[in-house]
């Protein structure tokens, strides 16, 4: 799979819903429970952060669910790379972009959403075949402002930014022209995991799946 051809994938994974939710899950008891609410809640496509020692577990469980697209986030290597293909991981998202991982997606056919903060990284990325990519740090490194200015130079590429992004702070994002979608952890709080209240994450998710956009 080209990389022109995993940001296609990846925008259509962008399209299903505004919002992305981006998970950390410590407990793997959490991760069916947790597929399903969201998923209920009208946000199907999931990033579940390799962070945490069940996360590859989390994620073999989580892509039995229906409706879900399950993908790894905080993918850093080619071997991570490979293992979320074998857990089912259905995308993959990097906080950057090495040489090594753009291979690593090709030779798995894996949706790569590369990181980049820089018109220099977007120009690199760009280069590569992807007009898709995440933007993060979002809020450290400029936010809504910054993206507005990237707009102008190269408004062939689309964005996914996360980092920082709250229920107040996505409308902002998400009224940008170029940007698909927002990744955000509010949609699932921990504690709200902890304790098990999955109808107030179905909840969240419902709010999330409402809010406007511009594409």
């Amino acid at each position: 799979m080209t990389p022109s051809e995993q940001s296609q994938h990846a925008l259509a994974l962008c399209q299903m819903a505004p919002v992305i939710p981006v998970l950390v899950i410590e407990d793997i008891a959490h991760a069916l429970p947790l597929a399903q609410a969201l998923v209920a809640g009208g946000l199907p496509v999931l990033e579940v952060t390799l962070r945490t020692p069940c996360a590859l577990e989390a994620i073999a469980i989580m892509a039995q669910v229906d409706g879900a697209a399950v993908g790894a986030g905080t993918v850093l290597s080619p071997a991570q790379m490979e293992d979320a293909r074998k857990a089912g991981a259905r995308f993959a998202v990097s906080p950057g972009a090495t040489p090594a991982l753009i291979d690593a997606a090709r030779l798995n056919d894996m949706p790569l959403l590369p990181g980049a903060q820089t018109c220099s990284e977007v120009m690199a990325l760009l280069e590569q075949g992807y007009t898709v990519q995440k933007f993060f740090p979002a809020e450290a490194i400029g936010g809504v402002t910054a993206l507005k200015s990237i707009a102008g130079p190269l408004p062939q590429v689309t964005f996914c930014p996360t980092g920082g992004i709250s229920a107040t702070r996505a409308p902002d994002y998400l009224a940008l022209p170029n940007v698909a979608c927002v990744g955000g952890s509010w949609v699932a709080p921990a504690a709200a995991m902890r304790a098990g209240q999955w109808e107030e994450i179905t909840a969240l998710a419902s709010a999330a799946a409402c809010l406007p956009r511009a594409r």
